[in-house]
């Protein structure tokens, strides 16, 4: 198994892009609106690496051994 391997299903794909882009357009509001620049580059960090999750088909916790329900 290569380290890249797709390990969810297509509905825990579409629910981390959707989460990602929630957490990335909430770290944006920070940033611009509510001055909280280190909460939000936190959040967009947090929101880009999900929707990196679900384009790749990959998620980290279950490369790590952790069962997720999606």
């Amino acid at each position: 198994m290569s380290a890249w391997s797709c390990n969810i299903s297509r509905t825990g794909r579409i629910v981390r892009i959707c989460i990602g882009l929630l957490l990335f357009a909430l770290g944006i509001y920070l940033i611009l609106e509510a001055g909280s620049a280190f909460w939000g580059s936190g959040l967009c960090a947090f929101g880009a690496f999900g929707v990196f999750e679900g384009i790749k088909g990959w998620c980290a916790m279950r490369a790590l051994g952790f069962k997720t329900p999606f």
